[in-house]
């Protein structure tokens, strides 16, 4: 979820076209959401736990995070290193022709990564969800003191701070593809959220306890207001552009940038400050305005010109190649997309018992078994090992979560985590 901020935007008022109502912001919006073209590039985005190797219980700081990845060398497959609030570290990909230039470039980003923090005395590791420490952030940027202040005024404090300071992903961002096809597209991308955060989900713990949840990523991010990170598919679904500009201009304005990034604290949809009737401000809301609010909306699936999926929790190395190939492949090859249209159809809106109960649901398991197997026919040699392991632990009704689960019951929350951070498997 790592946007950078630059002084560079200056002061909306001055620099961006005014929006004088609802209706020409919902065009906007529209307008941009989604670029019609053909489909194939994959761009992939993932986060990791920082841990002190020695201290697992130390979360490390800010300047210490930037002076490793200042000493980084260029990275073989370009990703850009980011620190999220709570001291993640991200690797963003840029867009390859398809999953598996896709997935070599990251899996080489992520090693040299790796050695550079291990060297510091540092392990990233993946899970959904920080299962040790409590929430709290190291990352300075403006914009993130001033969401901390919204979501207290929004009562969902303590549902903010864990989403964004003990919250990891694996992103994957696929083409909008063809216009003719986008209702469908945009659909199945939802159906499919359940049935793969269940196979994806690897977030038991949460700030040092059992959560009762297989994902607790999914369920911090369902504690937040709906308006803001709730599913973006209207009624119908037939038309995504409408959909996310209605979603957008229902949602409450979260930030300003006067340039200073600064809180909004009570309730205002943007439609309203649109309209006129409310002033943020003291002003009308410009199409700069607009740009940045859209930023701070954190659908499972959110337009920006592409699709950017958003729901899966970041899971070991051993399976994330096989989860990544296998959403891809169920998006992107129609034979496949037909499958995974047909099997979810019953659980496409069961995001909360997925998250709960994950692959231990059954009609969520015969969907996963279905929509796994369909990609494994499908993926090339090199992902052998990877779609195998997936299969295996989707079949037995297993997902990360409870491999990482069974590990602590056995040995104790710091000593796996320290494990893992040290590169154990």
């Amino acid at each position: 979820m790592t946007l950078t901020i630059t002084s560079a935007r200056g002061d909306a008022r001055t620099q961006s076209p005014e929006l004088t109502s609802a209706k020409r912001a919902a065009v906007h919006v529209g307008a941009s959401c989604l670029r019609d073209g053909e489909i194939g590039r994959v761009g992939l985005e993932v986060e990791a736990h920082c841990f002190d190797l020695t201290d697992p219980m130390r979360r490390p700081g800010w300047a210490e995070l930037s002076a490793v990845i200042a000493g980084l060398p260029p990275l073989p497959g370009g990703s850009a290193v980011t620190v999220e609030p709570g001291g993640a570290v991200e690797l963003s990909g840029p867009p390859a022709d398809g999953p598996l230039p896709a997935i070599a470039a990251m899996t080489a980003d992520r090693a040299v990564l790796r050695d550079a923090f291990a060297r510091a005395g540092l392990g990233l590791v993946l899970l959904g969800a920080d299962p040790l420490r409590p929430a709290e952030r190291v990352n300075p940027g403006p914009r993130y003191a001033a969401m901390e202040t919204f979501f207290h005024a929004d009562h969902t404090g303590a549902a903010g701070a864990a989403m964004m300071t003990s919250t990891a992903s694996v992103q994957i961002n696929l083409d909008a593809g063809p216009q003719g096809g986008w209702a469908e597209r945009v659909r199945l991308a939802h159906a499919l959220g359940p049935t793969m955060v269940a196979v994806a989900a690897n977030s038991p713990l949460l700030g040092g306890k059992f959560c009762g949840w297989r994902s607790a990523r999914q369920r911090v991010w369902s504690q937040l207001d709906s308006a803001r990170c709730g599913p973006v598919l209207g009624a119908r679904g037939d038309d995504p552009a409408s959909d996310w500009a209605r979603y957008a201009l229902k949602a409450p304005v979260m930030l300003l940038t006067t340039p200073q990034v600064v809180p909004v604290t009570q309730w205002v949809p943007f439609a309203e400050w649109a309209d006129g009737r409310v002033m943020l401000g003291d002003r009308r809301p410009t199409e700069a305005d607009l740009d940045y609010h859209l930023t701070t909306l954190f659908p499972p699936v959110r337009p920006r010109g592409w699709l950017e999926i958003r729901y899966l929790d970041s899971v070991p190395d051993a399976v994330w190649p096989a989860v990544v190939f296998t959403l891809v492949t169920l998006l992107d090859d129609p034979a496949a997309a037909d499958v995974a249209a047909e099997v979810t159809e019953p659980v496409a809106t069961a995001w909360d018992r997925a998250a709960h109960l994950g692959l231990g649901d059954l009609r969520l398991q015969r969907a996963a078994v279905r929509c796994v197997q369909a990609a494994a026919e499908r993926a090339p040699a090199e992902l052998e090992e990877s779609m195998q392991r997936l299969m295996r632990s989707v079949e037995q009704g297993r997902a990360p979560a409870d491999d990482f689960a069974d590990r602590v019951v056995a040995h104790g929350i710091a000593p796996v985590v320290t494990q893992l951070a040290q590169g154990g498997t």
